[in-house]
């Protein structure tokens, strides 16, 4: 379906990425990606396999891998409670974002991870891990950046001799205090690169939101969807007609599902805004977590006399099967790929 919508409004892409964006969604599962030829023996059937795109945008793709992200993350969610900090970013900064999107991003993600560090430290004499995703999006597409983070409610101390446990599972860390941290942090940055536009202050405080999470499964469920796909899946959007686009969105308040129309070429802007600038990373890891802290984490192990649970088997390869007797086909032909006429 959002494939159909962009054909007839080619022009609804604005700066370079989301012109490769949409070249890789048009292109997604067509001959202009190549593939290849299967055939079935039982029934001699033919059937053809196009190649995905994987582009991060496309809404037809990532499924696989964010299953994969999924399954390899729960085998080091540590015997801890987890909590889910949420930092957004204020209204009076939302066009400087749009305007230098792969700079403030980056900084965000340095703000963010900076004071998590320094009040984990001030507060507990302990070192934090953090796993952040970015979100861009509001459920009405909108543009609202913001970071989740999945935190384990236990730091290493600075000795790394001794686990420091929360005294409280339900609370981890003042919100204010990270709120104002992170602001001081993120406009000390700006006041660095004169060059930029001139932004207000915003509030004293950013909005900080902190939610126990139990074992941390659903939480990293939720952040799986996302992690290799963007803003919308192709099965909310139901119909386009007369010129508007309608699709599913669920309430943050009731949890109930609405429908929202938009005229297509707003619901193209709305879409297209949240691709990211290309090689961003949209999922970093810090403290004990970071994939460089291999010596601290054999060391939590150790302290918790915890070991982690045996990885998934690897997933099987794809096989197609043949829509007439369901037996596994064989490859036959490579389809290199070609432009359409």
């Amino acid at each position: 379906m959002l494939t159909q919508l962009f054909r007839p409004h080619p022009h609804a892409a604005r700066s370079s990425e989301q012109r490769r964006a949409v070249r890789a969604m048009l292109s997604c599962r067509t001959m202009q990606r190549g593939g290849h030829l299967y055939q079935c023996g039982p029934c001699a059937q033919f059937e053809f396999a196009y190649h995905s795109c994987h582009h991060r945008a496309c809404p037809n793709c990532g499924a696989l891998k964010a299953r994969d992200w999924l399954e390899e993350r729960k085998v080091r969610l540590l015997p801890v409670p987890y909590f889910l900090l949420t930092f957004t970013v204020p209204e009076e900064l939302r066009a400087l974002f749009k305007a230098e999107p792969k700079f403030c991003y980056d900084l965000f993600f340095a703000a963010t991870s900076q004071a998590l560090r320094e009040v984990a430290f001030s507060k507990l004499k302990g070192e934090v891990a953090a796993l952040g995703v970015l979100h861009t999006w509001s459920r009405q597409l909108i543009f609202h950046p913001h970071i989740h983070y999945i935190v384990p409610g236990g730091f290493l101390s600075e000795n790394r001799l001794r686990w420091v446990r929360l005294k409280n599972p339900k609370y981890l860390l003042p919100e204010n205090v990270l709120g104002r941290r992170v602001r001081n942090l993120f406009l000390r940055a700006l006041r660095s690169r004169p060059e930029l536009p001139k932004v207000g202050a915003g509030p004293a405080c950013w909005i900080v939101n902190t939610q126990p999470v139990g074992s941390g499964e659903k939480a990293l469920g939720y952040l799986a969807a996302y992690v290799q796909r963007t803003a919308l899946s192709a099965q909310r959007i139901v119909k386009e007609e007369n010129g508007q686009t309608t699709f599913r969105y669920r309430q943050s308040d009731t949890g109930r599902w609405k429908l929202l129309t938009l005229d297509t070429p707003e619901f193209l802007r709305r879409f297209l805004q949240h691709v990211l600038p290309a090689g961003f990373h949209r999922v970093r890891y810090f403290g004990w977590w970071s994939p460089a802290a291999k010596e601290k984490w054999a060391r939590i192990l150790a302290l918790l006399d915890w070991r982690e649970p045996p990885r998934p088997p690897k997933r099987a390869p794809w096989a197609m099967a043949c829509r007439c007797c369901g037996q596994p086909m064989t490859r036959v032909s490579l389809l290199v790929p070609c432009r359409p006429p």
